[in-house]
C-alpha cells in the first residue's frame, strides 16, 4: 500500500462519516444543533464548521485553494443547509485531490505559517495530509459525543466496515 492510497482511502472514510453526521444531525432541530453544550466548539453545529474551517485552511496550503477564512472558531455558515452542501462540495474536492497526490509530492516539503501562532514552518506534506485527515478524526469523536448525548446514533464508525 503506498501512501497515496492510504490517503485516497481516508478521504473516502472522510466523505462516509460526514455523509453519517450530516443525515444523523439532519434529525435535530436548528436549536438542538446549536445549543451549546460545553464541547470544545460549543455546538455540533459549531463543531462541524469547525472541521470544514480547517479542511479549507490545510487545502488552502495543501492544494492551492483560496478559500476566504474567518478567525478560528467563526461559523462558516449559520444555515444548517449551506454547511451541508459546502461540505458536500469540500469532500468531493478532497477526493478528487487525493486521487492526483503522489509519493513524490508527499515527500516534497512546503513553507506554511499558522495562523494561531504566526510561526513559519517547513515541514514535509505528508506529515500535514496526516494532520488534516487526524484533525477531522478527533473532531469527529466529539461530533459522536454530542449526537449521542442528543440520543442519535450514527451507527458503525469503524473504517474497516465503510461500505
Amino acid at each position: 500500500m503506498t501512501a497515496p492510497a492510504i490517503f485516497q482511502k481516508l478521504a473516502l472514510y472522510n466523505r462516509w462519516m460526514n455523509e453519517k453526521f450530516y443525515a444523523t444531525a439532519a434529525e435535530m432541530t436548528d436549536e438542538d444543533r446549536k445549543s451549546d453544550k460545553g464541547a470544545f466548539f460549543g455546538s455540533l453545529h459549531r463543531t462541524l464548521n469547525h472541521i470544514l474551517w480547517a479542511d479549507y485552511a490545510w487545502l488552502n496550503r495543501l492544494a492551492d485553494c483560496s478559500h476566504d477564512l474567518p478567525g478560528i472558531g467563526t461559523p462558516l455558515f449559520d444555515d444548517f443547509n449551506d454547511l451541508h452542501s459546502a461540505r458536500t462540495e469540500a469532500d468531493a474536492f478532497i477526493i478528487s485531490w487525493a486521487n492526483e497526490i503522489t509519493e513524490d509530492w508527499l515527500k516534497s516539503e512546503i513553507e506554511w505559517t499558522a495562523g494561531a501562532d504566526k510561526v513559519t514552518r517547513r515541514q514535509p506534506r505528508w506529515l500535514l495530509v496526516t494532520h488534516m485527515f487526524n484533525h477531522q478524526t478527533h473532531h469527529r469523536g466529539q461530533v459522536t459525543t454530542l449526537l449521542s448525548q442528543a440520543g442519535l446514533d450514527v451507527g458503525v464508525t469503524d473504517l474497516p466496515r465503510m461500505d
